[in-house]
């Protein structure tokens, strides 16, 4: 048996940093529910003026940033416009629908890439059997495409053509900040483009839990209410919120390692007998594709006996997550996996 284990199941599993736990230990705190929580106030502001907006929202998940940024500026019978990769899409239950009662219309990017000429197309013409076509989500980077991403000129011409379409714009920014360590462009380019942005805390900046809804104060008033009735309003929430201040001052830039860890460990796997594809590594997320005459599931099973955990994201890939908690020694040991597995 190895000596550790090494989990790449999801970015989510970071645990607090001695560091960020003294932060949260003294952190001042109140009734976030009355607007008289400190620092949960603190971490708003911090994220709003980050990206050049009026105001912000902390809330428990990305789902819920997500979920209320569309109920926030749509109406039942709009629809949203998103790749069909993208976590709104796949992984948040229909909350569209279930929420604020729109619809989907869903392009199929390359690994979630959409192209203008994609967006101009699923617009609806105005008709009483058409949705009304009214929001463009983004997901910057992609999870399902394997953590790639957007450059700021891709970005800039899809919301160009949502503009000439009258489209509000929404950025799914979960791993924003991963995306950010590799182009060089700023909170504040994209904050100038996006009606709403959700940025995700609790994956690889390391905090424990939350995401911020960042935009202007008439719709993150609204958003208050709305994160009340799903049951989001907390109250000593600054605990949480202390640890997200402390990884925005502290865990940004360390994201180039889980990039560079990914990478070695994609150049590794380019060489064995039982994967037969990896995805291009752009960001913290490796994605491959088991040799054809194996099942994913006996990879999955042969790597958990040798300590390392990981998911299957269909019957035919793997995913590997890189975080701060997997560190240099644990990469050593992925890079002396042998070249027959199972």
């Amino acid at each position: 048996m190895h000596s550790q284990l090494i989990n790449l199941t999801s970015d989510t599993l970071t645990k607090p940093t001695p560091a960020m736990l003294d932060a949260m230990m003294t952190a001042e705190v109140g009734d976030d529910v009355f607007g008289q929580d400190p620092t949960v106030n603190a971490l708003e502001k911090k994220m709003a003026d980050m990206f050049g907006h009026e105001a912000a929202l902390y809330c428990p998940s990305g789902t819920m940033t997500n979920q209320i940024a569309i109920k926030a500026q749509t109406q039942p019978l709009d629809e949203i416009i998103c790749d069909e990769l993208f976590h709104i899409y796949r992984y948040e239950l229909g909350g569209y629908g279930f929420h604020s009662g729109v619809s989907m219309h869903v392009t199929r990017g390359n690994r979630g890439i959409m192209s203008p000429q994609m967006v101009h197309d699923a617009v609806k013409p105005k008709a009483d059997w058409n949705p009304n076509s009214r929001m463009l989500i983004i997901e910057n980077s992609i999870n399902m495409g394997g953590g790639n991403y957007y450059t700021i000129d891709e970005v800039k011409a899809l919301v160009a053509m949502a503009r000439s379409h009258n489209l509000k714009t929404h950025l799914d920014g979960a791993r924003l900040f991963n995306v950010l360590v590799e182009t060089g462009d700023t909170p504040m380019e994209y904050g100038k483009l996006f009606d709403s942005i959700s940025i995700c805390l609790s994956k690889g900046l390391g905090a424990p839990v939350g995401s911020v809804l960042i935009s202007d104060k008439e719709t993150i008033s609204y958003a208050r209410r709305v994160r009340k009735v799903m049951g989001g309003g907390m109250r000593q929430s600054g605990y949480l919120a202390a640890a997200c201040i402390y990884a925005l001052d502290h865990h940004i830039d360390r994201l180039r390692d889980d990039h560079r860890r990914a990478r070695a460990c994609a150049d590794k796997l380019e060489s064995v007998s039982w994967v037969s594809e990896v995805f291009p590594v752009s960001t913290n997320i490796l994605i491959f594709k088991e040799a054809d005459h194996l099942k994913v599931a006996d990879v999955v099973a042969a790597l958990k006996a040798r300590n390392i955990e990981c998911l299957a994201i269909s019957d035919r890939l793997i995913r590997w997550v890189f975080h701060l908690d997997i560190h240099d020694d644990m990469v050593s040991q992925i890079l002396e996996l042998p070249d027959h597995l199972v």
